[in-house]
């Protein structure tokens, strides 16, 4: 895998928001870049639209022209406080969204007993608040580039509170060695770097620690069946979605030792739901309203498919568990991870 190219070629910047247009793959330097959607603003409805490439070499898809920190800074401020978490909620509840963070907690109760755990692009920690029934001794910290994990601090969530992507400057570094186990729920779509953020993970990763991330898989079908209309297109939110393969090859490259992949467990049933949740969004209130029963059925839908979806290339997500290279594995005292569930899932 070749390194993220020192000076990308660009073509010139037209928006104080947006960083001059690439004319390279991001992540391996290829020339062979195709649009694969271009898409408004879905919530919002500003004027303007937001491109995403993808590399007909690695497959590796992104925002181009990608936000400026400043746009990033401005599109996480609106879409986390005002607007994307109402959005969210109509599409998966609170209770399912705890049912969620509860079973993947319980998938990775597989792992040695940490002592520490950073949760990175942690939100509202609502995911460290479920892992604890799992976890009970294991003392949790979260990091998000918003002001909310400074909210799940003060409400107990977490027991420190970073702000910020682990690539701000000083924050790998005052954080190195010092967690058992860093866990990344759908953040590498969200950082400008992802190659770079994985490096400062393991960084912070104790030896023989374990680093668990989970991503949207641009190869799913409904991201073709259902275009700008797929939730995890996340635009202008989301600047990266990565094939499976890129990350594991990235992570192996690393020294890390791959235990884990899968895209069963990951998945969402929420694609059909969502997309017409996102349709909906376009048309008056009064006509949304009448339009209620459609959004209903969609998400029956949703569930009622998902044992099956999730063993096809429908699945929406994926899944992969390391463990950080050149350190002991696990000990006597610990619980391995079961043999089952270190083969990886087609």
């Amino acid at each position: 895998m070749q390194p993220l190219p020192l000076t990308p070629r660009v073509t010139e910047a037209t928006d104080p928001f947006q960083e001059p247009r690439r004319t390279d793959c991001p992540w391996c330097g290829s020339p062979r870049l195709r649009t694969r959607l271009r898409a408004p603003d879905p919530l919002r409805h500003r004027p303007g639209t937001f491109v995403l490439d993808a590399c007909s070499d690695c497959g590796h898809a992104f925002q181009n022209p990608r936000l400026t920190a400043e746009g990033l800074a401005f599109y996480h401020r609106d879409f986390y406080e005002r607007h994307l978490e109402a959005f969210a909620a109509r599409v998966v509840s609170a209770q399912a969204a705890h049912r969620r963070h509860r079973a993947t907690a319980h998938k990775l109760s597989a792992l040695p007993e940490p002592e520490s755990w950073l949760d990175v692009g942690t939100g509202h920690a609502h995911f460290p608040e479920a892992a604890r029934e799992f976890f009970p001794y294991t003392s949790f910290d979260g990091l998000d580039p918003t002001a909310r994990v400074e909210q799940a601090l003060l409400e107990g969530r977490v027991e420190e509170a970073h702000r910020g992507y682990l690539t701000t400057p000083g924050t790998a570094a005052r954080l190195r060695s010092r967690y058992d186990v860093v866990s990344m729920f759908d953040h590498l779509a969200h950082a400008p770097d992802p190659r770079a953020e994985l490096r400062a993970a393991l960084a912070v990763l104790r030896p023989g620690g374990h680093l668990v991330v989970e991503l949207p898989d641009p190869r799913c079908v409904f991201a073709t069946l259902l275009g700008k209309w797929w939730l995890p297109y996340g635009q202008p939110r989301h600047l990266h979605l990565m094939p499976l393969a890129n990350l594991r090859a990235e992570l192996e490259s690393q020294g890390c030792a791959v235990l884990v992949t899968d895209r069963r467990a990951p998945h969402v049933p929420y694609d059909l739901a969502a997309a017409v949740a996102l349709a909906l969004a376009t048309v008056h209130p009064f006509l949304r309203a009448l339009a209620a029963p459609v959004l209903d059925v969609a998400a029956i839908a949703d569930h009622a498919l998902a044992p099956l979806l999730r063993r096809t290339p429908f699945s929406n997500a994926y899944r992969v568990v390391a463990r950080k290279g050149n350190g002991p594995a696990p000990g006597p005292g610990s619980t391995p991870t079961p043999p089952a569930a270190r083969q990886a899932v087609p």
